[in-house]
């Protein structure tokens, strides 16, 4: 059976464990065909998800309660990272000063930009200074946080993820304070869970089982056997094989888990949503996920 699987945004090692099973024809052994889909914008995949035009969908638990709809299905979260915004050590001082600050993001919008300022006053309170919202302007760019900070002088960078931008950071050098969930108040949802919908689930709950007993072998033989994780990716993904992209792959296999649903993981973003007036599920809609 054909599982057609939209990602949040292009093909990298978050990925590994459904690439793993693609490569090694483990899915295939159980009788599925696993179709990948790189969206052309972030949020795409929820409408194809709505529309029954793909099976399963992956994206940030943020986006399944920002665009929730009725019948989405939480299958699980498989990954799970650090994030949050990192600031350059040279300006550092200017945010503590309330300074304008730069920050460079792929995605600037209402919602983003409102969550990215949340988490750099929370810091700021927790730390004994203030920020100005209008000092902190979020500017879209593209994922290369560290090459703009580099060449354009940005501040900082939002919406970074520890196993790609930390990482990269150490590879260069780059010194900064990365201001994440465990220096700021606030819930992670720098990870990624897997969603469909109740009808697909309905229609092909047996298909999805075995996608998820597969995917879940394949996360454990990935982090038992890193070279053969990297291999993998590189044959799939077709990149040049790199010291940086080597050391991206080893953390984050660390940060791999088992598919498993679970109602209370999220509950403390959902209400951080609500709180901040982004989105608010009542009890029922939000139990219905699960």
């Amino acid at each position: 059976m054909k599982l057609s699987i939209a990602l949040e945004w292009f093909l990298n090692p978050d990925h590994l464990p459904i690439i793993a099973g693609i490569q090694t024809g483990k899915y295939k052994e159980v009788g599925l065909d696993i179709n990948l889909i790189e969206p052309e914008d972030h949020y795409d995949g929820f409408e194809l998800l709505e529309k029954g035009e793909i099976d399963l969908h992956i994206n940030e638990p943020l986006h399944l309660f920002e665009h929730h709809f009725d019948g989405i299905k939480s299958l699980g979260c498989y990954f799970e990272t650090r994030g949050g915004v990192m600031i350059r050590k040279s300006s550092i001082e200017k945010l503590r000063n309330n300074e304008p600050i730069r920050i460079t993001t792929p995605a600037s919008n209402k919602i983003t930009n409102t969550i990215g300022f949340e988490i750099l006053k929370r810091y700021a309170n927790k730390e004994g200074f203030a920020l100005d919202k209008e000092n902190v302007d979020f500017i879209e760019t593209d994922f290369y946080h560290i090459k703009n900070m580099k060449e354009q002088d940005f501040d900082g960078a939002w919406l970074c993820f520890y196993n790609f931008e930390g990482i990269e950071a150490e590879h260069e050098g780059f010194e900064n304070l990365f201001i994440d969930q465990l220096i700021s108040p606030y819930p992670n949802f720098s990870a990624l869970e897997l969603m469909t919908s109740e009808a697909t689930l309905n229609n092909k709950s047996e298909a999805i089982e075995k996608f998820v007993a597969v995917t879940n072998e394949m996360t454990r033989y990935c982090q038992k056997n890193s070279e053969f994780a990297k291999t993998v990716f590189y044959d799939y993904s077709k990149q040049e094989k790199s010291e940086l992209m080597d050391k991206i792959i080893d953390d984050t296999l660390e940060r791999f888990e088992y598919l498993k649903s679970d109602a209370v993981r999220w509950k403390d973003l959902a209400d951080f949503l609500a709180e901040l007036d982004i989105v608010k599920l009542d009890n029922t809609a939000y139990d219905k996920i699960w």
